[in-house]
């Protein structure tokens, strides 16, 4: 994908590969079970308005989010469809719920009471712990899913748990994805022999869908699949036939100088050149996103489809690089920290293992001031 911005950094979403990336995750589902994209963290960094109208195009219209802000902003800017929460929403801010037609998981019995105290109807979804013990009644407390059914002001229009250990196919992680499973088609049934109704029900994260597809129910909250990558480079690499990035991300070079033998670069005399280099400032610095973990050579960039070390330390907006073995650099050119230069690439998986991390979090971090360009 060709370069068409002119900013100091930038990223650049691919139009095609998103819309390839639905068709695929679409292709692994009963076409009755719906996508619930995962927009949340500003879609992971590429960008919640850009991303959600264009699923919007695509014909995807059920979002999930974070928490009611992300959730108010998408409708702000002119989101329709379904948009649940998926985390917790303070009582001071149930007004938005209603307000902005936006549905509320509910994340235990009590909060259930909260909600319904409000005294207006709220579209909810209910939240089961059937082992991740993070949000959701547990699973066994039957009597308490039975009185979230029967208070007056809650609409219920599903109920849903998360399957914590999917990403993993160990015997280990099967068992307990397999018991996790179990336990909530438990609380279904007994919920249905006990005369409620059952709504729309969901299970699948992105990995679920890739390694469990026949699990899908109404819908699939597909998060870091959605956007072409996986959260390492193993995963990321063994499906990389069926999904493809949809985000790159490009700076420039601010200036290129020379730096002789015994100086140094950047705070901390972190970088000392052991002899005469040729150095590049780049217009992108850790509160970019730019994780500051890559300073002293623990990471690159491209430039020209060479690779050139980062050195030094990475500062807040900057960073410096070492260009000796790439004559050809020059102010203005474009560098690319995620994404394919002539016929070399760096995935953002990439830089998730060069910093002991996954590529949900290199991504969700990408600044705000970045812009983001549809392409």
């Amino acid at each position: 994908m060709e370069n068409h911005y002119d900013g100091r950094a930038w990223i650049e979403l691919n139009r095609s590969a998103l819309a390839e990336n639905v068709k695929f995750l679409q292709s692994r589902l009963p076409k009755d079970c719906k996508l619930m994209p995962a927009i949340k963290a500003n879609a992971y960094g590429h960008g919640a308005d850009l991303v959600a109208k264009e699923l919007l195009r695509l014909g995807v219209d059920s979002f999930c989010v974070a928490e009611i802000m992300e959730a108010v902003a998408l409708r702000t800017q002119g989101i329709t469809g379904e948009i649940l929460v998926l985390g917790y929403t303070h009582p001071t801010q149930f007004s938005l719920l209603k307000q902005y037609q936006i549905m509320q998981t509910v994340v235990d019995y009590d909060y259930a009471k909260q909600l319904n105290d409000y005294g207006e109807q709220l579209h909810v979804h209910i939240g089961i712990d059937t082992g991740m013990h993070r949000l959701g009644e547990r699973s066994e407390n039957i009597d308490a899913f039975c009185e979230i059914f029967k208070m007056k002001n809650l609409i219920i229009d599903g109920m849903f748990t998360h399957l914590s250990a999917v990403d993993a196919m160990g015997a280990a992680e099967q068992d307990f994805t397999n018991t996790q499973v179990e336990t909530f088609y438990q609380v279904v049934t007994a919920l249905q022999e006990r005369g409620f109704r059952c709504p729309k029900l969901h299970l699948q994260s992105s990995y679920g869908v890739l390694n469990y597809p026949e699990l899908a129910e109404d819908y699939a909250r597909v998060g870091i699949a959605l956007y072409g990558v996986l959260s390492n480079r193993a995963d990321t690499k063994k499906w990389r036939s069926c999904l493809t990035p949809v985000l790159s991300l490009h700076t420039r070079v601010v200036c290129v100088r020379d730096l002789y033998q015994g100086e140094s670069a950047g705070y901390g005399l972190q970088y000392i050149a052991d002899e005469d280099r040729r150095i590049a400032t780049l217009a992108l610095g850790y509160a970019d996103g730019l994780p500051r973990s890559l300073s002293k050579g623990r990471g690159y960039v491209l430039i020209h489809g060479k690779k050139a070390p980062i050195i030094g330390l990475i500062c807040m907006d900057q960073a410096m690089i070492d260009v000796t073995e790439i004559p050809e650099a020059a102010e203005g050119d474009v560098v690319t920290v995620i994404g394919s230069s002539e016929g070399e690439e760096i995935l953002a998986s990439d830089l998730a293992d060069w910093c002991g991390t996954i590529t949900n979090e290199i991504l969700s971090r990408l600044g705000q001031r970045l812009e983001r360009v549809m392409m």
